[in-house]
């Protein structure tokens, strides 16, 4: 990717998927590896950061609970900046750019701009997630309905979750690892049976993956107690335990 001054530069919002480097896309894994400027979150994998080439410039824009390297609105600034210095810019997120990525927003900004923009999907943390914990998220006889919300957002409680959990229903809930207990006593409140099956992915796809289940009434205790950090997913529904049921199935056939 050239970057001569008298052009402005091509913004490609990358999704690097849930953490495994096998699950890039070929068309991410290229413009990683031919990256001159490469921004990213801080929840990539470094085994992917590692995929750029010597001498590329790596811009850490990485979030934390209530601690930003860098605002978003400084995050979209930095964008249109080394893109109208001529340079293409990499934006490399986790998942998908446009599922709790704040792709939308910085593909606004660009455009405002008038820089173009490419985005390159990438495989969200819910489906890598519900992949490596062997959860389907959708199953003929337990759900024919998914939906994706986000646990950690200015107010939670006011929020209308009602029937987005419950019978023939998936809920995966991003960033609630910190919220889980307002979470379970919020959908039970509208309705959700304490035993609801629920399970609890950290760092999905990755070497250190743990799945954690339990009933909806223990969730926050199932995350506090083992001391559960980002990244991490919550399923909540039916399906949730049917993972476990394929897991120790994979089990017993390997011991015999």
């Amino acid at each position: 990717m050239s970057n001569p001054s008298s052009r402005v530069g091509t913004v490609f919002l990358v999704g690097a998927g849930p953490g495994d480097p096998d699950l890039l896309t070929l068309r991410a894994a290229r413009l990683v590896m031919n990256a001159r400027v490469l921004v990213h979150d801080g929840l990539v994998d470094p085994a992917i950061l590692a995929m750029a080439p010597k001498g590329c410039r790596m811009i850490s824009v990485a979030k934390q609970r209530s601690r930003h390297t860098m605002r978003q609105e400084e995050i979209n600034a930095l964008l249109v900046r080394e893109a109208l210095a001529g340079n293409d810019v990499v934006r490399l997120k986790g998942g998908d750019p446009f599922v709790f990525g704040r792709g939308g927003e910085e593909a606004e900004d660009c455009f405002a701009a008038g820089v173009p923009v490419q985005v390159v999907p990438g495989v969200s943390a819910a489906m890598g997630a519900a992949a490596s914990a062997m959860i389907p998220l959708t199953h003929r006889d337990a759900a024919s309905i998914v939906s994706f919300v986000a646990g950690q957002c200015k107010g939670l409680t006011d929020q209308n979750w009602a029937g987005l959990a419950g019978v023939g229903r998936t809920l995966v809930i991003y960033m609630g690892v910190a919220t889980a207990d307002a979470i379970a006593e919020k959908l039970m409140a509208d309705g959700l049976a304490p035993t609801m099956p629920v399970a609890v992915v950290e760092n999905a796809a990755r070497p250190q993956m743990r799945v954690l289940r339990g009933a909806l009434a223990g969730l926050g205790p199932l995350v506090s107690d083992n001391k559960v950090k980002s990244p991490a997913l919550i399923v909540i529904g039916e399906v949730a335990g049917r993972g476990d049921m394929m897991e120790l199935k994979q089990v017993l056939e390997a011991v015999q």
